[in-house]
């Protein structure tokens, strides 16, 4: 029996799905740019091992409710905080991949004193370099001209994926409408728009850098760069792995993070 369990919660007023189970220090997992929470189910299963462990659908992804207007990490990272002050959490470990490590990020910068370590996982943020049909796909012209085509696209790979069980498909289409909606704020046309090289010193709390050496998305020498300016951070690249390692190398990766996260 799966010890890992679906609820939903209410955080600024929309409702918000996620899974969680488990016992021992709370660790949130935040998700990338593509389905949502149950991308990280059968991590979930093992860490929860552990851990009491939360995932949540960000807003806009999975089965929870988008934010309306404009928005990108500073509203993301509020949202984080209110779905852990949600569940009863003052301090917790925060783990985010992809998106969800640019999330963690700005997550730690601004409330340092509510996180207990830190994991980041294929993390935007960290480096100016990023896939160039990423940012083709992102480019603002490209979301105002061809928005509706784009995601007809986008919607049409992703079932082709389910259906046909086309899992390399699936992983080099990691959008959904809300990723293409704040991917304009990701990366411009050249580079990625949003780093924090600048204020990576200022991060207090123990960290954990984690990539695939065959990342397609973002190059894994982004975490080695990232290292030498967190203080006090580990890096772990797995050679066999790509942009997800987290599911490519499940087993290991739980074993890492238990080793790093006590």
């Amino acid at each position: 029996m799966s010890n890992i369990q679906s609820r939903k919660i209410k955080v600024g007023g929309r409702v918000v799905y996620y899974l969680t189970g488990g016992s021992g220090d709370p660790l949130i997992v935040l998700h990338g740019g593509s389905e949502g929470s149950r991308a990280w189910r059968n991590n979930a299963e093992l860490l929860a091992e552990h851990y009491t462990v939360y995932v949540p659908d960000l807003p806009g992804f999975g089965q929870s409710e988008a934010l309306t207007g404009d928005y990108f990490l500073p509203e993301m990272a509020q949202f984080v905080d209110g779905f852990a002050r949600g569940v009863g959490l003052e301090k917790f470990h925060l783990m985010g991949h992809s998106l969800g490590g640019g999330i963690a990020l700005h997550y730690v910068l601004r409330f340092p004193h509510r996180i207990n370590k830190l994991v980041l996982v294929s993390s935007l943020c960290l480096g100016k370099e990023i896939a160039l049909w990423v940012r083709c796909l992102s480019h603002p012209k490209v979301i105002r001209y061809a928005g509706r085509a784009v995601l007809g696209i986008l919607k049409a790979v992703k079932w082709l994926a389910v259906n046909l069980t086309l899992a390399p498909l699936e992983k080099l289409m990691p959008f959904t409408a809300t990723s293409v909606h704040i991917g304009r704020y990701i990366t411009g046309f050249k580079e990625q728009a949003t780093v924090f090289l600048d204020r990576l010193s200022e991060i207090i709390v123990p960290t954990l850098v984690v990539w695939g050496a065959r990342d397609i998305i973002l190059p894994y020498r982004q975490a080695f760069a990232a290292a030498r300016l967190i203080p006090d951070c580990r890096v772990k690249v797995f050679r066999r792995a790509g942009h997800s390692v987290y599911r490519e190398q499940l087993a290991e990766f739980s074993h890492l993070l238990r080793g790093f996260l006590g």
